[in-house]
């Protein structure tokens, strides 16, 4: 059993955080929320998410998982302004996912969950915590998305710096410990990543909101945030590219 009403945006944001790494969302929907992780198929990256009853207008579940197409349901979603309230619920005998907008209702077909993995978190020790605006953070992607596919972040006594470098040209966003929000940096930590994949896990991070990053020497970075007023919550790992000598 699964009943909601919701604001819309809280499913739009869901699926701008999961839909750039998977296609097709295993939902698993508890009375303490409805959870969601996934690696996405070059296993490069993961992504862990979870909305609180608290985000809901109203909420009721039970344990069940919901396989879900993340670009039906984004088109469905399209149909809603961000303010609407969404009526949910999961209709057994048919096995799909009834969403009222207004007095549009709409009946989505849900995906067989059997074949969906249930990936781990791996354990990483990361010493590194940074935590700083999302806009700041975005400034530097847009920067280095015009010279290059790779951005080092590189973390250090001093402060926070994400570096990249083209056949020409280089970009440098330096930010001193006293601007970020949060600092903790034992050892100087860099590593290296795909900048396609970095930009699309800070996208979905509206503007001044805080994210934090976790980082090592080539190792994976963490990247975790807050959204719908800190009702959900979620987090990335993205695999290092390691240089070669």
């Amino acid at each position: 059993m699964f009943e909601a009403k919701v604001k819309a945006e809280i499913i739009k944001a869901m699926i701008d955080i999961t839909s750039h790494l998977i296609n097709e969302a295993k939902l698993n929907v508890r009375k303490d929320g409805i959870f969601l992780r996934a690696v996405d198929p070059a296993h490069v990256a993961m992504v862990d998410l979870s909305i609180k009853p608290s985000a809901f207008e109203d909420y009721r579940a039970e344990d069940i998982e919901i396989g879900v197409d993340l670009d039906k349901l984004g088109g469905i979603m399209k149909l809603a302004s961000s303010s609407d309230v969404l009526s949910l619920k999961y209709e057994e005998s048919t096995n799909k996912l009834v969403i009222q907008i207004g007095n549009l209702t709409r009946k989505m077909g849900l995906l067989d969950t059997a074949g969906m993995p249930d990936p781990k978190v791996p354990n990483l020790n990361l010493p590194a915590k940074v935590t700083l605006k999302a806009s700041e953070l975005m400034q530097g992607i847009k920067a280095s998305e015009a010279i290059s596919d790779h951005i080092a972040l590189i973390a250090t006594k001093d402060g926070f710096e994400l570096f990249a470098e083209g056949d020409m040209d280089t970009v440098n966003l330096k930010l001193p410990k006293d601007l970020l929000m949060e600092f903790e940096v034992p050892e100087r930590c860099k590593s290296l990543f795909s900048i396609d994949y970095f930009s699309n896990m800070i996208k979905p991070i509206k503007g001044s909101q805080p994210v934090t990053l976790y980082l090592g020497n080539d190792n994976p970075v963490k990247i975790e945030f807050d959204f719908a007023d800190k009702n959900g919550h979620a987090f990335y790992l993205l695999a290092p590219r390691i240089e070669s000598e």
